[in-house]
Protein backbone atom coordinates (compact mmCIF):
# COMPACT_ATOMS: atom_id res chain seq x y z
CA UNK A 1 0.00 0.00 0.00
CA UNK A 2 1.28 3.43 -1.34
CA UNK A 3 1.79 5.50 2.09
CA UNK A 4 0.99 9.23 2.76
CA UNK A 5 4.24 11.61 3.20
CA UNK A 6 4.45 13.12 7.00
CA UNK A 7 3.78 16.26 5.13
CA UNK A 8 1.47 17.52 7.75
CA UNK A 9 0.16 16.60 11.47
CA UNK A 10 -3.24 15.24 11.95
CA UNK A 11 -5.69 14.74 14.98
CA UNK A 12 -7.69 11.71 14.58
CA UNK A 13 -10.84 12.34 17.08
CA UNK A 14 -13.29 9.48 17.54
CA UNK A 15 -16.55 10.57 19.54
CA UNK A 16 -17.69 7.53 21.46
CA UNK A 17 -20.55 6.33 23.49
CA UNK A 18 -21.16 2.64 24.21
CA UNK A 19 -19.45 1.34 21.32
CA UNK A 20 -17.72 -1.92 23.13
CA UNK A 21 -18.46 -3.88 19.91
CA UNK A 22 -16.25 -1.73 17.53
CA UNK A 23 -13.69 -0.07 19.26
CA UNK A 24 -10.92 -2.03 20.03
CA UNK A 25 -11.13 -3.27 16.24
CA UNK A 26 -11.59 0.36 15.28
CA UNK A 27 -8.50 1.91 17.55
CA UNK A 28 -6.24 -1.52 16.25
CA UNK A 29 -6.95 -0.33 12.34
CA UNK A 30 -5.90 3.26 13.13
CA UNK A 31 -3.05 3.40 15.19
CA UNK A 32 -0.87 2.61 11.93
CA UNK A 33 -2.20 5.24 9.93
CA UNK A 34 -1.89 7.55 13.17
CA UNK A 35 2.10 6.50 12.79
CA UNK A 36 2.20 6.86 9.73
CA UNK A 37 0.73 9.96 9.81
CA UNK A 38 2.38 11.47 13.07
CA UNK A 39 -0.85 12.12 14.25
CA UNK A 40 -2.67 11.47 18.17
CA UNK A 41 -6.01 9.20 18.45
CA UNK A 42 -8.27 11.01 21.05
CA UNK A 43 -11.09 8.50 21.70
CA UNK A 44 -14.21 11.65 23.24
CA UNK A 45 -15.85 9.49 25.36
CA UNK A 46 -19.45 10.88 26.23
CA UNK A 47 -19.48 8.24 29.70
CA UNK A 48 -19.93 4.61 28.28
CA UNK A 49 -20.67 2.05 30.80
CA UNK A 50 -20.64 -0.94 28.28
CA UNK A 51 -16.87 -1.67 28.31
CA UNK A 52 -15.61 0.87 25.81
CA UNK A 53 -13.47 2.76 28.66
CA UNK A 54 -11.55 -0.32 29.56
CA UNK A 55 -10.83 -1.06 26.07
CA UNK A 56 -9.69 2.08 25.42
CA UNK A 57 -7.86 2.38 28.75
CA UNK A 58 -6.06 -0.54 27.74
CA UNK A 59 -5.28 0.44 24.38
CA UNK A 60 -3.48 3.69 25.23
CA UNK A 61 -1.70 1.73 28.23
CA UNK A 62 0.63 0.32 24.99
CA UNK A 63 0.40 2.94 22.67
CA UNK A 64 0.65 6.68 24.17
CA UNK A 65 -0.97 7.67 20.38
CA UNK A 66 -4.37 6.90 21.96
CA UNK A 67 -5.94 8.85 24.37
CA UNK A 68 -8.70 8.69 26.31
CA UNK A 69 -10.61 12.30 26.71
CA UNK A 70 -14.32 12.60 29.21
CA UNK A 71 -16.75 14.57 27.28
CA UNK A 72 -19.39 15.33 29.92
CA UNK A 73 -21.44 17.10 27.22
CA UNK A 74 -22.09 13.67 25.60
CA UNK A 75 -22.88 14.83 22.10
CA UNK A 76 -20.76 14.14 19.22
CA UNK A 77 -20.33 17.76 18.42
CA UNK A 78 -18.85 18.78 22.09
CA UNK A 79 -16.73 16.03 22.02
CA UNK A 80 -14.66 16.84 18.74
CA UNK A 81 -14.76 20.52 20.19
CA UNK A 82 -12.79 19.51 23.28
CA UNK A 83 -10.80 17.53 21.46
CA UNK A 84 -9.74 19.92 19.28
CA UNK A 85 -9.54 23.00 22.02
CA UNK A 86 -6.94 20.70 24.29
CA UNK A 87 -4.88 18.65 21.81
CA UNK A 88 -5.65 20.46 18.65
CA UNK A 89 -2.48 23.20 18.48
CA UNK A 90 0.35 22.34 16.28
CA UNK A 91 -2.17 19.96 14.08
CA UNK A 92 -2.68 20.77 10.81
CA UNK A 93 -5.66 18.50 9.83
CA UNK A 94 -9.13 17.25 12.16
CA UNK A 95 -9.82 13.67 11.19
CA UNK A 96 -13.43 12.93 11.98
CA UNK A 97 -14.46 8.82 13.05
CA UNK A 98 -17.32 8.17 13.82
CA UNK A 99 -17.24 4.97 15.85
CA UNK A 100 -20.18 3.05 14.55
CA UNK A 101 -18.48 2.73 10.88
CA UNK A 102 -16.27 0.80 8.84
CA UNK A 103 -13.22 2.49 7.11
CA UNK A 104 -10.54 1.28 4.47
CA UNK A 105 -7.02 0.77 6.21
CA UNK A 106 -5.61 4.13 3.89
CA UNK A 107 -8.66 6.00 4.81
CA UNK A 108 -6.81 8.83 6.72
CA UNK A 109 -3.77 8.87 4.08
CA UNK A 110 -6.16 9.43 1.64
CA UNK A 111 -7.82 12.34 3.00
CA UNK A 112 -5.08 13.90 3.94
CA UNK A 113 -3.68 13.43 0.00
CA UNK A 114 -6.35 14.88 -1.44
CA UNK A 115 -6.35 18.11 0.95
CA UNK A 116 -3.07 18.25 -0.12
CA UNK A 117 -3.41 17.41 -3.31
CA UNK A 118 -6.70 20.05 -3.96
CA UNK A 119 -6.09 22.57 -1.00
CA UNK A 120 -9.89 21.98 -0.15
CA UNK A 121 -10.08 23.15 3.57
CA UNK A 122 -12.48 20.37 4.31
CA UNK A 123 -12.73 16.99 2.82
CA UNK A 124 -15.88 14.70 2.65
CA UNK A 125 -16.72 11.52 1.79
CA UNK A 126 -19.37 8.99 0.61
CA UNK A 127 -21.32 7.48 3.37
CA UNK A 128 -22.70 3.82 2.10
CA UNK A 129 -25.22 1.93 4.46
CA UNK A 130 -24.67 -1.96 5.37
CA UNK A 131 -26.48 -4.54 7.55
CA UNK A 132 -26.23 -7.53 8.73
CA UNK A 133 -29.64 -8.05 10.76
CA UNK A 134 -32.70 -8.16 8.45
CA UNK A 135 -33.71 -4.48 9.78
CA UNK A 136 -30.07 -3.25 9.33
CA UNK A 137 -29.96 -4.24 5.74
CA UNK A 138 -33.61 -3.16 5.39
CA UNK A 139 -32.12 0.73 6.76
CA UNK A 140 -29.39 0.29 4.66
CA UNK A 141 -31.38 -0.25 1.36
CA UNK A 142 -33.70 2.47 2.18
CA UNK A 143 -30.35 4.73 3.11
CA UNK A 144 -28.60 4.02 0.24
CA UNK A 145 -31.53 4.73 -2.25
CA UNK A 146 -32.82 8.43 -3.42
CA UNK A 147 -36.66 7.15 -1.64
CA UNK A 148 -34.46 7.44 1.57
CA UNK A 149 -31.70 10.22 1.14
CA UNK A 150 -33.29 12.20 -1.95
CA UNK A 151 -30.65 11.81 -3.71
CA UNK A 152 -28.08 13.67 -1.62
CA UNK A 153 -24.78 13.57 -3.01
CA UNK A 154 -22.97 11.97 0.16
CA UNK A 155 -24.79 8.68 -0.10
CA UNK A 156 -23.45 7.64 -3.26
CA UNK A 157 -20.17 7.24 -4.31
CA UNK A 158 -17.95 10.24 -5.66
CA UNK A 159 -15.24 10.58 -8.19
CA UNK A 160 -14.31 13.48 -6.52
CA UNK A 161 -16.14 17.27 -6.79
CA UNK A 162 -16.47 20.35 -4.90
CA UNK A 163 -19.66 20.40 -3.04
CA UNK A 164 -21.66 22.22 -0.43
CA UNK A 165 -21.86 19.27 2.31
CA UNK A 166 -20.63 15.58 2.55
CA UNK A 167 -20.17 13.45 5.26
CA UNK A 168 -17.62 14.95 7.59
CA UNK A 169 -14.07 13.27 7.45
CA UNK A 170 -11.15 15.92 7.39
CA UNK A 171 -11.23 19.77 8.09
CA UNK A 172 -8.43 21.98 8.60
CA UNK A 173 -7.65 23.10 12.11
CA UNK A 174 -7.60 26.59 11.44
CA UNK A 175 -10.73 26.83 8.96
CA UNK A 176 -12.50 25.09 11.76
CA UNK A 177 -11.06 27.11 14.83
CA UNK A 178 -11.81 30.37 12.84
CA UNK A 179 -15.58 29.61 12.12
CA UNK A 180 -15.80 28.47 15.67
CA UNK A 181 -16.14 24.39 15.65
CA UNK A 182 -19.19 22.99 15.62
CA UNK A 183 -21.91 24.62 17.16
CA UNK A 184 -22.87 22.71 20.10
CA UNK A 185 -26.46 23.48 20.18
CA UNK A 186 -26.77 20.94 17.80
CA UNK A 187 -26.82 17.34 18.76
CA UNK A 188 -27.74 16.50 14.96
CA UNK A 189 -26.93 18.38 11.98
CA UNK A 190 -24.39 19.57 13.18
CA UNK A 191 -22.20 18.90 10.51
CA UNK A 192 -24.39 20.70 7.72
CA UNK A 193 -24.61 23.63 10.12
CA UNK A 194 -20.74 23.68 10.09
CA UNK A 195 -20.64 23.09 5.91
CA UNK A 196 -22.72 26.33 5.96
CA UNK A 197 -20.33 28.48 7.45
CA UNK A 198 -17.16 27.50 6.39
CA UNK A 199 -19.00 28.06 3.06
CA UNK A 200 -20.16 31.96 4.13
CA UNK A 201 -16.59 32.09 5.13
CA UNK A 202 -15.12 31.49 1.86
CA UNK A 203 -13.68 28.26 2.77
CA UNK A 204 -13.56 25.15 0.13
CA UNK A 205 -15.39 22.02 0.01
CA UNK A 206 -14.21 18.68 -1.40
CA UNK A 207 -15.95 15.35 -1.62
CA UNK A 208 -13.26 13.02 -2.08
CA UNK A 209 -13.22 10.40 -4.92
CA UNK A 210 -10.37 8.04 -3.48
CA UNK A 211 -12.58 6.68 -0.32
CA UNK A 212 -15.34 6.63 1.52
CA UNK A 213 -16.94 4.93 4.74
CA UNK A 214 -19.68 2.42 5.46
CA UNK A 215 -22.21 3.10 8.01
CA UNK A 216 -24.04 0.36 10.09
CA UNK A 217 -27.86 1.23 10.73
CA UNK A 218 -29.55 1.33 14.11
CA UNK A 219 -30.74 -2.41 14.45
CA UNK A 220 -34.53 -1.72 15.43
CA UNK A 221 -37.40 0.61 13.76
CA UNK A 222 -37.79 2.25 16.87
CA UNK A 223 -34.24 3.18 16.85
CA UNK A 224 -34.31 4.80 13.22
CA UNK A 225 -37.52 6.56 14.02
CA UNK A 226 -35.69 8.53 16.79
CA UNK A 227 -32.59 8.56 14.84
CA UNK A 228 -34.50 10.64 12.14
CA UNK A 229 -36.57 12.37 14.77
CA UNK A 230 -32.82 13.91 15.52
CA UNK A 231 -32.07 14.69 12.32
CA UNK A 232 -35.27 16.50 10.87
CA UNK A 233 -34.66 18.82 14.46
CA UNK A 234 -31.42 19.16 13.43
CA UNK A 235 -32.03 20.35 10.04
CA UNK A 236 -34.96 22.42 11.38
CA UNK A 237 -32.39 24.29 14.01
CA UNK A 238 -30.14 25.35 10.66
CA UNK A 239 -33.09 26.62 9.03
CA UNK A 240 -33.86 28.93 11.78
CA UNK A 241 -30.53 30.04 12.64
CA UNK A 242 -29.54 30.63 9.00
CA UNK A 243 -32.60 31.49 7.46
CA UNK A 244 -31.70 29.45 4.75
CA UNK A 245 -34.62 27.45 2.44
CA UNK A 246 -34.82 23.82 2.58
CA UNK A 247 -33.81 22.04 -0.55
CA UNK A 248 -36.58 20.16 -2.55
CA UNK A 249 -35.39 16.88 -1.67
CA UNK A 250 -35.97 17.75 2.15
CA UNK A 251 -39.14 19.57 1.36
CA UNK A 252 -40.46 16.69 0.03
CA UNK A 253 -40.61 14.58 3.30
CA UNK A 254 -41.66 17.64 5.02
CA UNK A 255 -45.71 16.84 4.11
CA UNK A 256 -44.87 12.89 5.65
CA UNK A 257 -46.45 14.64 9.02
CA UNK A 258 -49.31 16.80 7.90
CA UNK A 259 -50.74 13.90 5.64
CA UNK A 260 -50.52 11.42 8.80
CA UNK A 261 -52.58 14.44 10.43
CA UNK A 262 -54.73 14.80 7.97
CA UNK A 263 -55.39 10.93 7.21
CA UNK A 264 -57.07 11.32 10.80
CA UNK A 265 -59.94 12.93 9.38
CA UNK A 266 -60.55 10.17 7.11
CA UNK A 267 -63.66 9.32 9.34
CA UNK A 268 -65.15 13.08 7.60
CA UNK A 269 -64.15 11.92 4.42
CA UNK A 270 -62.34 9.31 2.28
CA UNK A 271 -60.19 11.79 0.49
CA UNK A 272 -58.53 12.77 3.50
CA UNK A 273 -56.74 9.08 3.78
CA UNK A 274 -55.71 9.16 0.12
CA UNK A 275 -52.35 11.42 0.52
CA UNK A 276 -51.24 8.84 3.11
CA UNK A 277 -51.82 5.79 0.94
CA UNK A 278 -50.46 6.95 -1.90
CA UNK A 279 -46.98 7.67 0.06
CA UNK A 280 -47.36 4.43 1.86
CA UNK A 281 -48.12 2.60 -1.68
CA UNK A 282 -44.74 4.21 -3.09
CA UNK A 283 -42.47 3.02 0.07
CA UNK A 284 -43.74 -0.36 0.00
CA UNK A 285 -43.59 -0.69 -3.78
CA UNK A 286 -39.97 0.54 -3.63
CA UNK A 287 -39.39 -2.25 -0.80
CA UNK A 288 -40.49 -5.02 -2.98
CA UNK A 289 -39.00 -4.07 -6.23
CA UNK A 290 -35.47 -3.60 -4.74
CA UNK A 291 -35.93 -6.89 -3.17
CA UNK A 292 -37.07 -8.45 -6.68
CA UNK A 293 -34.65 -6.76 -8.34
CA UNK A 294 -31.53 -7.46 -5.97
CA UNK A 295 -32.97 -10.87 -5.38
CA UNK A 296 -32.95 -10.47 -1.64
CA UNK A 297 -35.44 -11.34 0.24
CA UNK A 298 -34.48 -9.21 3.70
CA UNK A 299 -34.41 -6.16 2.07
CA UNK A 300 -38.10 -6.34 1.00
CA UNK A 301 -39.05 -4.02 4.42
CA UNK A 302 -36.86 -1.09 3.05
CA UNK A 303 -39.92 0.64 2.00
CA UNK A 304 -41.41 0.37 5.69
CA UNK A 305 -37.66 1.37 6.83
CA UNK A 306 -38.21 4.46 4.45
CA UNK A 307 -41.76 5.11 5.80
CA UNK A 308 -39.99 5.24 9.17
CA UNK A 309 -37.60 7.59 8.44
CA UNK A 310 -39.73 9.63 6.60
CA UNK A 311 -42.22 10.13 9.95
CA UNK A 312 -38.87 10.72 11.84
CA UNK A 313 -37.60 13.24 9.61
CA UNK A 314 -40.69 15.09 8.89
CA UNK A 315 -42.25 15.53 12.63
CA UNK A 316 -38.65 16.47 14.10
CA UNK A 317 -38.62 19.25 11.59
CA UNK A 318 -41.85 20.38 12.75
CA UNK A 319 -41.85 19.92 15.91
CA UNK A 320 -38.29 22.10 16.01
CA UNK A 321 -39.92 24.62 13.81
CA UNK A 322 -43.09 25.05 16.18
CA UNK A 323 -40.46 25.25 19.43
CA UNK A 324 -42.56 21.72 20.50
CA UNK A 325 -41.19 18.82 22.66
CA UNK A 326 -37.68 18.21 23.82
CA UNK A 327 -34.74 17.41 22.14
CA UNK A 328 -33.64 13.78 22.79
CA UNK A 329 -29.67 13.88 23.54
CA UNK A 330 -28.02 11.04 21.73
CA UNK A 331 -24.24 11.06 21.34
Amino acid sequence: MTQTKKTSSSLIVIPCLNEAAHIGVLLDQLRPAAARLGARIIVADGGSTDGTLAIVKDIASKDPRVILLHNERRIQSAAINLAVGTFGEGADYLIRIDAHGGYPDDYCDRLVEEALATGADSVVVSMLTSGSSTVQKAAAAAQNSKLGTGGSKHRHRSAGEWVDHGHHALIRISAFGSVGGYDETFSHNEDAELDYRLRQAGYKIWMSGKTHMIYYPRTSLSGLYFQYLGYGRGRAKNVLKHRVIPKVRQMVPLLVFPVVLLAALSFVHWLAAVPLLLWASVCQGYGLWTAIRQRHADIALAGVSAMVMHLGWSIGFWLQLLGLGSRRGVA
